[in-house]
Formats: C-alpha cells, structure tokens, sequence
C-alpha cells in the first residue's frame, strides 16, 4: 500500500524517485522475431502502413440518443417488443410491471406442492423475526406481522425473483429505531413514533420505485462489496449488543449504538442483571446456533435451522406459562393485536416537524433496504442459472413499500435468512410469498393471544443468532489476502459502525466507495511496455521481467479513459517517465532516447482537458528534441482529436494501428537517421 503511495499523490516530486528496475534487454534481431505484419522486428517506413480511420461524423442528437442509451438501457428491455404485434406487446408490457403474468400460466400443480411448503417453512421463521425486528426499531411487535402480510402479497406480482423471500431486515429496522429516536422517544410518545415510521417507509419506497423507473439502478453499485461487508458486520455487531437487554433483562438501556455505551449501561446496572433471564436467554441461543450447524453440516436437514425459531418461541411461551417466570423477572410480549392491517394513511406525518427526519431516515433505509435486497435476489438468481433486472426489483421494493406504508408496515426488504430458507426449501416462483402471507394472515386472525407469554429474551436470542451469520469474517480475511485497499474499507466501515454509530460508519463506508472510485479515476496505472519474447505482443515490463524494451523507444501504456480529472496527472507522470528513462539510458550508456509511444487502446474517451493534455506532452517532448508516436486510439477518441486539429498538428504519419506498427515506424526512422547503428542497437 506505501508504495503505491507516492505514484498516487507525488506523481513527479523530485523529493521520491521510485527505482523502476526496467529490463536492459534489447530487441532481438530481425531474424529472431520476424513478423509479416511488420510487428517486432520489422522497420516499417512512416506513412506506409493502413492509416488508423476516423469514423464518420453522426447527427448529434443520434449521438445522444445512443448515449443515453448505453447509461441507462444498457440490457436494451424494448428490445423484446421489436416486430412484434399490439398485442403482443401490451402483454409484454404488463408482464414488464407485474412478472407473476410470466409465470402464472404455466404454474403446475408440481410448483403448487414446493412453493407451499417454502412458503410454510419461511412463515415459521417469518413470524419470530417479524416480531423481533419490530421490537429492535422500537415498534409495536404486531407492525412485525403487518410487514410479513401485505409486502410479500405486492411483491410476488411485482418481483422478478423466484427466491427472495419479503419481509423486515434487522439491519433497517435498527437505522430506524435509532435515527427517530434521536428526536422522538418510542416510550414517551409511542404514537408519534409510529405515525413516522409510516412515513419513512413510504419516503423509502418512492425513492425505491422513482429510481427504478428512472433507470438509476447502477447508482447502487457505488456501494461496493468491501463497503457492504463491512457496514453489515459492523451493523450486526451492534444489533447483538442492542441484545444484551434482553438477555439480561434490563428495564432501562441506552439509546446510543455504540460499543462504549453500550458496554457502560450493561455493567453500570450489574445489580439489576436477571439470572433467570440470563439463563433462559443462552439457552436458546445455543439451541438455535447448534441447528444451524446442524443445517451446514448437512444442507438436506435445512428445515431444521428454518423451524428453530418458531420452535423457541413455542417452547418459550410453555415454559414462562408453567413456571409463571414473569412474576420472576422474565419479560415477555403481552397482548398483541388480533386482526389484519389496519389503513394508516391518515397516520402519515408529513405536517409533523419531525418530517425531517422522517425524509432522511427513509432516505437512508431505502437506500441500505434497496442495496441488500438486490445483492441478495442476484445470488441466488446465479444459483438457478437466470437473470433478475435490477431497476424492475427497484421499481417491485418501492410500490411494496408504498403499499406498505399506506397499510400499517414498516420497511421491508428481501433478507438473505429467510431467502436462503426459501431457496433451500425449493420453491419454485414468487408464490411462496403468497403462501407466507396468508400464513402470516392466519396467525393474526387467530393465533395472536397465543404470544402473550413469549419471553423477550427468546426474541433477542434469535436476532443474535440471526445476526453472526452476517458477520462475514471469511470475506474480511479473502479481501486482506486479495486487495489491501478493500480490507481497509472495510474494517474503516466496521470501525465506524461498532465505535461510532450507524449513521456514521454509513457515511464512512460510502465515502471510502467514492475514494477508491476517485483514485481509480484520477490515478489511472500507466505502464512501460516491452516486447515479449517469441510473440508478436508489447506486455507491461513489470508484469513480464522478460520483455525486452526497444532502444530509443519508449512504449507508455495508458490504462484509462483521459479526461478532466486525470490530466493533469497523466501530464505529470508521462514526464516523469521520459526523465527516469533518459537517466537510466545516460547512466547505462546506452544510446539516447527518440521516441515516445503512447499505447492508447485502453483509452476509451478523451475530453478537451485530455486533448489539452497531448497538447502539452507534446510540446514537452518536442522541447526535449523527442518525437511523440501514438498507438491504437479508439473510434471515439480519434474523432475528438480530429475535431480538435491535434491529429493534423502530430502528423497522421505519427498515429499507427498498433504499438508493433509503431515501433516498426520508430525504428526505421532510427536506421535512416543512423545507417551505421552501434553496438548496443543490435537488430
């Protein structure tokens, strides 16, 4: 990582020299490397060989149509709607929106039978977590039912996942409980608290749907995997130190999320510790965990882990009831709700002067809600070999959350727990949701009462065995071994998230995405290339120790789109390089340097900045006595050179279809200029 350092931020300081150890190998002779197409050891006469095109100028609004295009209909989906009839492609269209229209006519009674049994197995685990997660963002448990009934219902119309299972998300439920309880407390005003999670909710899903609709989905890849692992280890880290109150049966815990303070309340109130609870609470955990080694052990006994659950919470409610535990300090639920989704519209507060907040924690969540959602619904997308849009998941998660909001939920996702419950499970299609759904409708219609004696800490032992299993260690360590830069967005996420907050270990992670986006673009790599023995290729030197560098020659390779924010840089570093190899060359007393060629074949676009830029390299190396060849420009970046005149300033002669071309063309020079060539030419 240091010595990366000084080429990023110093890219020509005088005070560091990077010692570049450059092979002192020289071309071989003609007979050596001999090629008809004039690449290695061929002198090739200026002007002589085919002439790199310009493409043919096109109507600018026929540019920006492609353009726009290529940004945000890179899939081309009105390429299934060309030549097909009216109504054909009405009903393409509605099966565009409402993908179940896909499916539906062939379901079978063969998908009926896997989807109702995933569907009954992820309401096993649906209806603890769903109780849960409401308790974790300081809601009412019975939103966590609300939010396991229609959001499922609304995405198995809408949804383009055969896999993703709906429902609340431990991490989105904990940026909600902690970003509204920042200005309104859950106890003092419990009806204001709701009556913003509500709207939050439906902040999240229009954003959801508005960015779907509007092609934006490539905005979520700027969270980039280091950045997720890492906010999401660190986000379950802290939703299993929320858990420690329950485990120990505390009646008052702090409201902030961080380590520090989370470890100062538990053994502030060591005298109000519970043994009972204490007691009560490992014991399902270790039941749950050892289910779930169970299930990796052997993936066919998968139901095992995905009823665990249910189980605890069954055997819970038994146990407080015989043993009456909570006349001894055992907490439990108490009454729930009985009855399906009430209508919450009227409850939206969009006049409170809490909105604010409301706006920002939909914001956040949304975005969070949205990232893991489609990770999740892609994975195991691969598994079963097909593809999912991701802007139609955006535009399926916001209209589910809209509903939602308008129906007495809060946000919901695809949570890649009950996910990987229903994939292993076998469904088939989205039905399973339905079959969840009307699961979930049974147990509010009738089962409700029978949580009244479900202890709390049951509830918290399930969150923590949930969450270790998004604590990703293994991909922590993959990254140390892979790329360093990762590792440290990763842990700087992790970090911030467990000493900080939630909120700030999120705008960590995402400002270390937009850092390494940055030094990718404004650091592009440029590289010295070198001839590769017995081919007809010029490889980077230092990938490949054997290349052997051309006398007089030097071949720059430049690994970037060139434009506004590299420019200068690139200016700097090309430079940099003529003057490292001109020392060299004087120190080993080898001929002097003639030509440099720059490789433009990774070079996909140019701006004026870029155009400015070759500019003034040019100018330098003219100043220098040198001569500037350019290499494999691309369609695009010729056109802008044309345009700018700058092809008629170097001399189309100086502008070849490969690096062999060029240095053909180079070398010839070299011989004209100096019929009688010395030792060290050797060719």
């Amino acid at each position: 990582l240091l010595s990366i350092c000084p080429s990023y931020i110093f890219p020509c300081s005088p005070l560091i020299t990077l010692h570049l150890k450059v092979p002192k190998k020289k071309m071989g002779t003609m007979e050596d490397h001999h090629d008809p197409y004039g690449h290695p050891g061929m002198d090739i006469e200026p002007g002589k060989t085919s002439p790199v095109a310009v493409p043919p100028p096109q109507p600018f609004f026929k540019s920006l149509q492609s353009s726009l295009k290529e940004t945000f209909f890179p899939d081309d989906p009105l390429r299934q709607f060309k030549n097909k009839p009216r109504s054909r492609k009405i009903i393409l269209g509605l099966q565009y929106f409402f993908p179940f229209l896909e499916w539906a006519p062939g379901y079978s009674l063969g998908f009926l039978k896997s989807d109702l049994i995933a569907g009954i197995t992820i309401a096993s685990l649906a209806i603890p977590q769903g109780i849960s997660y409401a308790k974790l963002a300081n809601l009412p448990p019975v939103l966590g039912l609300y939010s396991s009934f229609v959001p499922p219902l609304v995405y198995a119309m809408m949804g383009s996942s055969r896999d993703l299972a709906v429902g609340t998300v431990a991490v989105a439920s904990l940026l909600t409980g902690s970003m509204l309880s920042s200005v309104v407390s859950p106890t003092e005003n419990p009806k204001l608290f709701v009556h913003l999670a509500f709207t939050a909710t439906l902040v999240a899903g229009v954003l959801e749907a508005t960015l779907g609709l509007l092609r934006l989905g490539f905005t979520v890849d700027f969270l980039s995997h280091a950045t997720i692992v890492g906010f999401m280890g660190g986000a379950a880290t802290v939703v299993c130190l929320q858990q420690l109150k329950g485990i120990f049966g505390l009646d008052h815990f702090t409201q902030a999320t961080d380590l520090v303070s989370v470890m100062r309340s538990v053994f502030s109130q060591e005298h109000q510790w519970r043994w009972e609870s204490a007691v009560l609470g490992c014991g399902f955990l270790f039941f749950l965990l050892l289910t779930r080694h169970i299930s990796k052990r052997r993936p066919k006994l998968f139901w095992i882990s995905a009823m665990a659950p249910l189980t605890s919470v069954v055997l819970g409610s038994l146990l407080v009831y015989v043993t009456h535990a909570e006349k001894h300090g055992v907490q439990v639920i108490g009454y729930l709700k009985k009855g399906l989704n009430p209508p919450s519209l009227g409850d939206l507060a969009f006049n409170s002067p809490y909105f604010p907040v409301a706006l920002k924690t939909g914001i956040v969540t949304g975005v969070i809600a949205m990232a893991e959602g489609i990770a999740v619904g892609r994975s195991f997308a691969m598994f079963k070999n097909y593809n999912i849009d991701g802007n139609k998941e955006m535009i399926a998660f916001g209209m589910m959350n809209i509903a939602g909001s308008l129906t007495s939920c809060y946000l919901t996702t695809g949570p890649f727990s009950r996910s990987a419950v229903n994939y292993n499970a076998g469904c088939k299609t989205a039905a399973s949701n339905i079959v969840m759904s009307i699961a979930v409708m049974i147990t509010l219609l009738f089962l409700t009462p029978l949580f009244y004696y479900t202890p709390l800490v049951v509830l918290s032992s399930i969150i923590i065995s949930a969450m270790l299993g998004l604590i990703d260690y293994q991909a922590a360590l993959h990254m140390w071994k892979i790329d360093k830069f990762d590792f440290i967005i990763c842990i700087s996420a992790y970090i911030g998230v467990v000493f900080g907050s939630v909120e700030i270990g999120l705008v960590i992670a995402v400002a270390m995405s937009i850092l390494r986006v940055l030094l990718f673009v404004a650091r592009p790599r440029t590289y010295v290339l070198g001839h590769v023995p017995n081919s007809i290729c010029y490889r980077s030197v230092d990938q490949y120790p054997a290349a052997q560098t051309v006398p007089g020659i030097l071949i720059l390779d430049i690994g970037a789109p060139i434009y506004f924010a590299n420019a200068g840089y690139l200016r700097e570093r090309i430079t940099r390089w003529i003057g490292e190899e001109e020392d060299r060359l004087k120190q080993a007393g080898e001929s002097s340097l003639q030509y440099v060629i720059l490789n433009m074949g990774a070079v996909a676009c140019i701006d004026t900045s870029g155009i400015s830029m070759l500019e003034e390299v040019k100018k330098i190396i003219d100043r220098r006595g040198l001569k500037l060849v350019l290499a494999n420009p691309g369609g695009e970046v010729m056109k802008k050179l044309d345009r700018s005149k700058f092809i008629e300033l170097l001399g189309q002669e100086w502008i070849y279809l490969t690096v062999g071309e060029a240095v053909g063309a180079c070398k010839y020079m070299l011989h004209t200029l100096n019929p009688k060539p010395s030792s060290t030419d050797n060719v």
